[in-house]
């Protein structure tokens, strides 16, 4: 492991904050500002002090921009095998040359047969360019079932007997509720830590499940902290961001967040909410963003699956579409869309005459659908 660390120049940080739409309108901050002081929080059982904003790296394609945050005291990285058709464990792996000992590692593995797992597992560590992670999580699970499914669990706790990770959780975009009340529930404890969908937007529900889980020891990882990260004319040039993480990070049950940073610009606006109060201007901010983006936010309470006769998945169809409308990443989206299975997806919806599927926080589920059929026919 090495111990020296890599240190950007001026004119290394100057080409790097081009990077991105945002940083393409506001000048690159120097890189010799100062950072405010790391906030760390315990990540529950696993004993393990982590600064309270993370590094999300679904979209991020620059080593620089990683080594910009580990800079001013991020040490936490999650990346995951299916991120960029595996090339982001890559540029992560890259990014962490002369810093390993300063950052913990996170990846993730999709549910399948195990020898596909065990396979993948072997491309995550080899495109890290590591022998072992500090956090294995088992990728978008949406059941109590297979919190507990046998085989999964067999297969991880040989992960961590072979020295391939230190810690094993769990990672939830839907049904996230009882999948975390499952880990909790677990006698044997099996899972360390669970990455949970958790932002303004979330229902009391969340809150106390997440409640629940810190007090039994469970590390809480907060992503989709953005709800969505729409750009809105109704608030200007005005940017919810800031407030959108710091009221994450007001729930002490929270581990620590895993804001997405694809350039400097957003490195220096998270890494300053660390030492940041939510204020009401925050909350009246937030409420404004969230009267704006209500006719497209899904919740992915999963309430409109009960009155769709067809099985559509309908929230998963609606995180596609906030990776396209919301992230701007339409390759995101599109992927995350082919994984629905076809007969569960927004083109199943022509064999209806009438959509009898309802929304109880307003959404459109007839016309969201319709855009999904356009967006990724």
């Amino acid at each position: 492991m090495q111990s020296s660390r890599h240190r950007m120049n001026r004119r290394t940080f100057l080409k790097v904050g081009t990077l991105g739409a945002a940083s393409a309108m506001t000048p690159a901050i120097p890189a010799q500002e100062a950072a405010p002081e790391p906030v760390c929080r315990v990540f529950g059982r696993t004993g393990l002090k982590v600064n309270v904003v993370g590094f999300g790296s679904l979209k991020t394609s620059e080593p620089a921009v990683f080594q910009a945050a580990f800079d001013r005291g991020v040490n936490w990285v999650d990346t995951a095998r299916v991120y960029m058709d595996g090339r982001n464990e890559r540029l992560v792996g890259e990014a962490l040359k002369g810093y390993r000992d300063k950052v913990y590692v996170s990846t993730k593995v999709v549910p399948g047969p195990i020898e596909e797992m065990e396979a993948s597992v072997a491309e995550s560590l080899d495109a890290l360019g590591l022998e072992s992670v500090d956090l294995m999580q088992l990728h978008h699970l949406n059941s109590r079932d297979e919190v507990f499914n046998k085989d999964y669990r067999a297969f991880f706790a040989r992960l961590r007997k072979e020295g391939k990770t230190k810690f094993v959780g769990v990672t939830s975009h839907s049904n996230e509720i009882e999948v975390l009340d499952a880990v909790v529930s677990d006698p044997e404890k099996f899972w360390d830590t669970m990455m949970i969908p958790y932002n303004f937007k979330s229902p009391p529900a969340t809150k106390a499940a997440i409640e629940r889980a810190a007090k039994a020891g469970v590390g809480i990882i907060a992503m989709k902290t953005q709800a969505g990260g729409y750009e809105t004319r109704e608030l200007g040039d005005i940017s919810p961001h800031q407030a959108a993480l710091k009221y994450v990070l007001r729930d002490p049950n929270v581990s620590f967040a895993i804001p997405g940073m694809t350039d400097l610009k957003q490195v220096e606006e998270c890494v300053a909410v660390m030492r940041m109060t939510l204020t009401r201007a925050d909350l009246e901010l937030l409420e404004r963003y969230g009267r704006a983006i209500a006719p497209y936010y899904c919740h992915r309470c999963g309430v409109c699956r009960g009155g769709c006769p067809a099985g559509i998945q309908i929230p998963e169809i609606n995180r596609s579409l906030m990776y396209a409308e919301g992230y701007r990443d339409m390759a995101l989206a599109r992927s995350t869309y082919r994984a629905i299975p076809a007969c569960a997806s927004a083109s199943a919806c022509e064999r209806c005459s009438e959509c009898t599927a309802r929304c109880p926080n307003g959404l459109d589920i007839a016309e969201r659908m319709q855009k999904a059929r356009t967006l990724f026919a």
